[in-house]
């Protein structure tokens, strides 16, 4: 078998300063995954040692560097799964943690498959994942961001009722794209697929998106691995990760599958957002109709990592 990683920042626009950023972020999150497939560690491993690199990265809506909601507090998402015996773990709605994939390994590795807000905090204390505080995972963008957008709200409910109109002090449409996730194959053909993100925005409290839900933002089977970013809502009503896990059983490249969900998205939702998905032959795929997303990826045939927005 052919071992394969790829990884990606999230779709949306990424201006020109921050492309650079964004993907040599991804490439290094990648060679942290590869190199655990080439010592011979399994996909599952690989992908949440992916996906942590990113959660530590603040250039990405994950972990650190998570944007907030609209009463200023970190909700975190995330979901993993291993391919060949479908087992899943996933958190939603979790405060303080510093690497949330972490945490929905361990939900994977209990009877459970999802857990969601102050019984996840619990659970992480039971497993001895230690607590953050809030300011280890706010990055100054970040609360510039909600603060701004905080006035925006402000300024609207002063004015007068009849020249009041609706403000959605939320950035624009590609702004809130900033999952991060990865997938990969390993020696043993096995399949994985990670996904983890600070959700929208702005967002109400307590919204779940995507990610957290299986076959909505992540999917890994027999045949293929996926994980995906975007405008959660339409990821879910679509099965939109568990639909190109389909495409790629249904004989469809890694790539046309990518590309086949994300036309599906488009067509039926009028959603954006990308995904990145491998087979379990070591072929890869990704698609978007967004303007950029950033990812990575790493193969056999080649002796650097590939990147690209």
């Amino acid at each position: 078998m052919s071992m394969a990683i790829i990884a990606h920042g999230g779709a949306g626009t990424i201006t020109p300063d921050r492309a650079e950023i964004v993907q040599a972020g991804c490439r290094e999150a990648t060679l942290v995954g590869w190199r655990i497939l080439q010592a011979g560690g399994s996909a599952l491993d690989a992908v949440e040692a992916t996906v942590r690199a990113l959660e530590d990265n603040s250039n990405y809506n994950a972990g650190t560097g998570a944007c907030l909601t609209a009463d200023g507090k970190i909700e975190l998402d995330a979901g993993i799964m291993e391919g060949e015996k479908l087992r899943v773990g996933a958190i939603a709605c979790v405060e303080f943690i510093k690497n949330p994939i972490s945490l929905a390994r361990k939900v994977m590795e209990s009877r459970h498959v999802l857990l969601v807000g102050r019984g996840a905090q619990e659970f992480a204390r039971e497993q001895g994942i230690s607590q953050c505080s809030l300011d280890d995972l706010l990055t100054e963008r970040q609360y510039t961001r909600w603060k701004e957008s905080q006035s925006t709200k402000a300024a609207a409910e002063e004015e007068p009722r009849y020249h009041r109109r609706e403000v959605d002090a939320r950035p624009a449409r590609e702004e809130k794209h900033g999952t991060v996730g990865a997938v990969a194959v390993d020696s043993s053909g096995i399949l994985a697929a990670a996904t983890s993100t600070g959700g929208i925005f702005d967002q109400y409290p307590g919204r779940v998106g995507d990610s957290p839900l299986v076959g909505c933002g992540f999917y890994a089977d027999e045949n293929a691995a996926v994980s995906c970013t975007g405008e959660g809502e339409d990821f879910v009503r679509l099965l939109i990760a568990k639909r190109a896990a389909d495409f790629v059983a249904g004989g469809a490249s890694a790539r046309d599958a990518a590309v086949a969900s994300i036309a599906v998205l488009g067509a039926k939702a009028e959603g954006t957002g990308g995904l990145i998905v491998v087979d379990r032959l070591g072929n890869v795929g990704f698609s978007w109709n967004s303007e950029n997303m950033a990812y990575a990826f790493m193969t056999e045939s080649l002796n650097e990592p590939v990147t690209g927005v």
